[in-house]
Parts: C-alpha cells; structure tokens; sequence
C-alpha cells in the first residue's frame, strides 16, 4: 500500500519540476531537513538522510548551481558590500556581522563600492567567481545600487527598509528616531527646531524627516521647510548647515541633527561664534557615537544598536542558505533617546 502512496505523489509531483518542498512532502518530512541533507549537515538520522535521498533519486530533484556549491562544502563564504568602510554606522554594521559569521564557521569578506556602477561590477565579480554564497549590502537605495541586487544569490539589505517584499532586511525604525529627538526638544519647551539632515534622496533620511514632521504636527505646530539644511554626513558639512541657517536669518532655538558628526559641527561652529550649548541652543544627534559622551557638551543623541543589525543580518542570510523556502524577515529596531548635557529647556533669547 505504501509502494502505491509513493508512485501516486510522484507521479503527481513529475508533472512540474520537483522542488524542495516536493521532496520534503514525499519523503515525509520538513523542507529544512531536506535542505541540511543537501548541505552534508552532519548530524542527521542515517535512515532519514536515506529517505531524502531516495527521494530526491525517485522525483529527479537537482538542486540549483548554489545549492550545489553548498553541498559540496561551498565556501562558508559571505560578502558584505558598502558605500564606505569609514561611516561609522557602516562600520558598526560590518563589526557585528564579521563577529557573528566568525562565531558561526564562516568568513566575511567586507567590500567598497562608492557608486552604482562599481557596485555593478562587484558584484557580478563575486556571484560569477562563486566566491560568495550570500551579499549582505548597505544603504542599498542611495544611488540605485539596488537596480543590480544578484537574483542567484542570497541577499540581506543591512540599515534599509526595503521597497518591495521580496527582501530580507533589517533596519532601524528612523522614523521613529525622528520622532523622539524633535519630541524630546518639543517636551523642553522648543518650538523653533532647525533639522540638520543627511542628503535628501536617502530613505533613512526621509523616514528621520517624517518623524520630526510627525511629532511637529501632534504638538500643533506648522512644518516650515525653511528650518532645514541638508548636509552629507560629515562634521564639516553640521557646521556648514549651521552656518547657513544663521546666514538666511532663520530663527531656531534647537536643532535636531541627523548623526551625531553633522552636530559635532554644528557645536563647533556656534561656539566658536559665541554661542552656549545648551543655553542658547539645544542640540541632538542620532547614533551615539562613542565620542558623543565625551564631547563638550555631552550630546543628547539617539541611540540604536548597531552592531545587532549586523549580527542579524548574517542570522538571516545562514538561515536563508539552509532553508532557500524560509520565509523572507524584514526586521526593524526601535531606537531610544539618550538624554545628555547638550539640551535643556527653552529659555527665550534677549
């Protein structure tokens, strides 16, 4: 009876190409110990490792060209593809992830690819050399990076929400963060806030943007686009922005920067031009770098868990390896507010 279950699932499953799935159902188990079959995972039933192959013998299964890398050994290699190695959430991101892909058996080749192109180039180098069994890759939509995702490969976008629901990602909650730095400066009594942003085409950007939006609108008060200027990340280009805003004459009693560099400069520049922090402006960043705590004043910033992204991501990339059906994840982090010596409530200026 057993031999006429068998022929009638596989005469039922023949009709298409096998996947997966297929042998999982007609071997009489889950698709995840099919895909450890396929990898060589050690630590499988003999008779189970039997039944998997057996099936995959009885339904003319062929795994894809990755899924053979993989269980011939493969290469226990990913790659991790950014802008720059020298942001420091960038930074952060790929210390995470090297720690996690180390503890988990493999290595982590860490990449530069300053603009679409290049990034191109990358990666077509990496999938058709086969060096890689998974790309991890950071700020995908600052420049259309994200136009030339590889289809052949496991992909986890690191520090973006992305766009479609085909894609794993983890990402921080900016808007959130937008939130809770203008809300905070809102709670101290400030109503003129100046946002000093990163460039305006960066999702993490616009989500930070409608945050600050969001918490104006609940305290009532009116989105003046006069109140912002945009740098590039940079302390130099927080100093500029700052520079600028006091040139146009605009009228702010607090600024919310976009990372903790850009109000590094902001700092810089008004203290050297004679204004007190917190006294005549209060200032947040975004981030906590390191140095936030030790600068004069002390920042006020947000904080969010960067290397975590990091070591999730490489979490999610090993699980998609093993497990090609899983289910795509999109994770987002909730940031937190930092309260240092850089803000204080409102005090009106002679």
């Amino acid at each position: 009876m057993t031999g006429n279950i068998n022929a009638q699932k596989q005469n039922n499953m023949t009709s298409k190409r096998p996947t997966i799935r297929d042998v999982a159902q007609f071997a009489g188990v889950s698709h995840q110990t099919v895909s450890r079959v396929i990898n060589q995972y050690e630590r499988i039933n003999p008779d189970t490792r039997k039944k998997v192959e057996d099936a995959i013998e009885a339904l003319g299964y062929h795994p894809s060209a990755i899924a053979r890398s993989m269980s011939s050994g493969g290469t226990r290699t990913f790659a991790c593809i950014s802008p720059n190695l020298t942001d420091f959430t960038f930074a952060s991101m790929i210390e995470g992830a090297e720690a996690y892909a180390r503890e988990q058996g493999y290595f982590l080749i860490s990449a530069t690819a300053p603009d679409a192109l290049s990034f191109k180039t990358l990666v077509e180098q990496l999938v058709q050399s086969r060096r890689t069994e998974g790309l991890l890759v950071i700020n995908p939509y600052a420049d259309k990076r994200y136009l030339y995702l590889p289809k052949d490969v496991p992909v986890v976008l690191m520090g973006a929400r992305p766009r479609t629901k085909g894609l794993a990602s983890v990402a921080l909650d900016d808007k959130q963060g937008g939130y809770l730095a203008t809300k905070h400066l809102l709670s101290l009594g400030h109503t003129q806030i100046a946002l000093i942003s990163g460039p305006l085409e960066e999702d993490c950007v616009q989500d930070r943007i409608n945050g600050y939006k969001k918490a104006l609108h609940e305290a009532g008060l009116a989105f003046d686009k006069e109140l912002i200027s945009s740098g590039d990340w940079s302390a130099t280009s927080g100093q500029s922005c700052i520079e600028n805003l006091i040139k146009q004459g605009t009228k702010f009693s607090a600024v919310f920067a976009q990372n903790d560099r850009m109000a590094t400069g902001a700092i810089h520049f008004l203290q050297k031009i004679g204004w007190h922090i917190p006294e005549d402006v209060s200032i947040v960043g975004f981030d906590d770098m390191p140095l936030s705590s030790y600068f004069n004043p002390s920042i006020t910033t947000i904080r969010q868990d960067i290397p975590i992204l990091g070591i999730n991501a490489v979490r999610l990339l090993i699980n998609k390896k093993e497990d090609p059906c899983e289910e795509i994840q999109q994770l987002l982090y909730t940031p937190e507010l930092v309260i240092r010596d850089s803000t204080s409530e409102y005090i009106q200026r002679r």
